[in-house]
């Protein structure tokens, strides 16, 4: 088993590469690449670097970029077997590489050269400092329940006008459509270039930008309006001693009668298929969740967040048909292994 020493680009120019990896990719026999398209890669050419990259499988593999992950580590891995080999990969090994961390998985000798991630370019490009928080997102993985609105998001892989409309689409349940956001395209470059506009506008551009990336600021606190922790912070500031003085005097059942007050509303909503009213009373009845909560922790009972793992904990055990691949197919197994696990569940509760 010889080793496999992964090594860092960088995110642009040579002129930002460190002089331990410039070294090691002109001694390198043999060099794979992850992608030849990489500024780098055009100035290392010149001096005669010799490589062999990886660009081919993307083009067969267009929607499947996992499965082009998993060819080059299989590929790395065989050429491993009888020889050192070197991988090289843009900007930084460890940060947003999914085949290096595939590879870790799979293979013991893996050695690690640092290169110089793409982050610090791009903080300095649009003046932001990370202490205050932020998020680096994958375009291809980007879920709009994972955007943290209140912090710096930085989305990666914005290269053309369809993954970035794909993207816009995905913060439009999260900003308003005319948030201020940035396109940056080669960090720390002398070809480097900050575009800012309205949200709504960022898919409106021609080509392929391999260097693009996405920055999108914070939003106040009050405008953070689709986020749970932002009801959280408001129901905070009300119970506080200093907050309101009605709800300070309740306890959780001094509460019922409006908890059920709410979701006798929420029914009636549903039944009526009055939408607007619907979602309106789903929210008070949150707020009475969070109401609840909220008293149970200032009596020192539990906590919202210990609510959140007792729940998140049950659903994963009772779906297995969901995420272990358990066969239930039909509304009647389903049911059979329901009230299997609620059985087993039952079980371990007596034991205990």
């Amino acid at each position: 088993m010889h080793t496999i020493t992964v090594v860092g680009l960088g995110p642009g120019e040579k002129a930002q590469m460190p002089l331990n990896v410039y070294e090691s990719l002109r001694k390198a026999a043999p060099l794979f690449l992850r992608t030849a398209q990489h500024p780098v890669v055009e100035e290392l050419t010149a001096e005669g670097l010799k490589f062999e990259s990886f660009d081919s499988l993307y083009e067969e593999q267009t929607d499947d970029f996992d499965s082009v992950y998993a060819h080059i580590v299989s590929r790395l891995i065989q050429e491993a077997q009888t020889r050192n080999v070197v991988y090289a990969v843009p900007g930084h090994p460890m940060v947003a590489e999914k085949s290096v961390k595939l590879l870790l998985d799979q293979y013991d000798k893996v050695d690690i050269l640092d290169g110089k991630s793409f982050l610090d370019d791009f903080f300095n490009a649009v003046q932001i400092d990370p202490v205050e928080g932020f998020q680096l997102l994958d375009s291809f993985e980007l879920h709009a329940d994972f955007v943290q609105t209140g912090q710096h998001v930085i989305v990666m892989q914005v290269f053309n006008a369809l993954m970035a409309g794909e993207v816009k689409l995905t913060l439009m349940d999260k900003y308003p459509d005319d948030h201020p956001v940035a396109l940056i395209d080669a960090a720390g470059t002398e070809a480097e270039k900050v575009d800012w506009m309205p949200l709504y506008e960022m898919d409106r551009f021609q080509g392929v930008h391999n260097l693009r990336s996405l920055y999108v600021p914070p939003l106040e606190q009050d405008e953070q309006v689709t986020s749970l922790s932002t009801l959280q912070y408001y129901i905070d500031q009300i119970t506080a001693p200093e907050g309101d003085a009605w709800i300070n005097e309740q306890t959780a059942r001094s509460l019922i009668p409006y908890l059920k007050e709410e979701t006798t509303e929420l029914v009636a909503a549903i039944e009526k298929e009055d939408t607007d009213n619907w979602m309106e009373e789903l929210g008070d009845v949150l707020v009475q969740i969070l109401y609840q909560t909220g008293i149970a922790e200032k009596d020192g009972v539990f906590t919202f967040e210990e609510v959140l793992e007792n729940v998140n904990r049950k659903i994963r055990r009772r779906h297995p048909h969901v995420f272990d691949g358990v066969e239930a197919s039909t509304p009647e197994e389903v049911d059979v292994l329901w009230q299997k696990i609620k059985k087993e569940e039952k079980r371990l509760k007596d034991e205990t």
